[in-house]
């Protein structure tokens, strides 16, 4: 049986164990700072399988020696918005979190395919691919995937369709200069261009863009984690089971689409070796200016984090 572990035992690390249980994909280790903290989450999922019908291994540790033999590490582990925050706003104290594994990371895992789920993910996801000195096709983030499922929703019931019948596609930064791609996005196959006027387009990426901020002005109380956990579990059954799809991630780009040194959202086939490939899909004038845009927003703090690197590999 394959082996994930996922840093971090809170609410999306949590569930992510959960849905990876669910499918049978893989056993699974739960590891937080909180000294027994993750057993007593691992027990409690356990304890679910005769019910829900899996039987997998579900682990729990405060011990990053317990990363040895993952084939897939997702990280979780740092801290969440509270309403009135941007996702930049907690970037600092989630390097530090960061800080405090990334060596371990390196260790005792140093095959494993890395998925961010923490924010701001293509921030973090940056700075672990550059601070553990991964290949870059080895760490991704875990964005996209939130994105389309949310346009996905909101697709479906504008159209009034089931929400299984819909792919949708973003790109650029997980942040509020994300890009929809309509004419990459159908409806059992229809692009949605021919089912959506544009006013109604553009209404479906500022819900997308909205949708965390909404949560979390609803929650008070932390943010959205049963669909990041779902988007990352996805990601871990496509890597784990070879499946082979193509959706789109926080992932280091050199050259592709003109952008070079920088994690940014875009589409790439996902197999068990991580981002095979980053797929170049052809741009409208205005998507393409989008993306410039986005990129700037992005390179302004992961050049920041350079220094940082250097830092601490001193």
């Amino acid at each position: 049986m394959k082996k994930v572990t996922i840093l971090g035992a809170g609410n999306v690390g949590t569930n992510c164990a959960l849905f990876i249980a669910e499918k049978n994909v893989a056993d699974v280790t739960l590891i937080d700072v909180k000294p027994e903290y993750a057993a007593g989450k691992a027990l409690d999922l356990m304890e679910s399988g005769p019910i829900r019908d899996y039987d997998v291994v579900i682990k729990g540790s405060h011990d990053l020696y317990d990363l040895v033999y993952s084939d897939v590490v997702v990280v979780t582990a740092g801290k969440v918005r509270e309403p009135g925050m941007k996702r930049e706003d907690v970037l600092e104290d989630n390097l530090d979190v960061a800080d405090s594994f990334v060596n371990e990371l390196a260790k005792f895992a140093p095959n494993a395919v890395v998925i961010v789920v923490t924010e701001p993910v293509d921030a973090i996801t940056y700075y672990i691919l550059k601070r553990t000195g991964f290949p870059p096709h080895q760490v991704l983030g875990m964005a996209g995937v939130l994105d389309a499922t949310r346009a996905s929703e909101v697709i479906a019931k504008k159209l009034q369709v089931a929400s299984t019948d819909v792919e949708a596609t973003f790109i650029g930064g997980h942040h509020d200069y994300m890009i929809f791609l309509p004419q990459y996005s159908r409806v059992s196959g229809i692009p949605v261009t021919e089912l959506l006027s544009a006013e109604e387009i553009n209404w479906v990426r500022e819900e997308v863009k909205n949708a965390g901020h909404k949560i979390l002005e609803n929650m008070k109380r932390g943010t959205a984690f049963y669909a990041p956990a779902a988007g990352a579990a996805r990601m871990v059954e496509t890597i784990i089971r070879e499946r082979h799809r193509v959706l789109s991630a926080p992932v280091y780009v050199s050259g592709e689409y003109g952008l070079r040194d920088v994690c940014i959202g875009l589409p790439i086939l996902l197999d068990k070796s991580g981002a095979r490939r980053i797929i170049e899909l052809k741009l409208t004038d205005d998507q393409k200016d989008e993306l410039i845009a986005s990129e700037k927003v992005l390179r302004r703090t992961q050049e920041k984090l350079v220094s940082r690197v250097k830092e601490k590999a001193s």
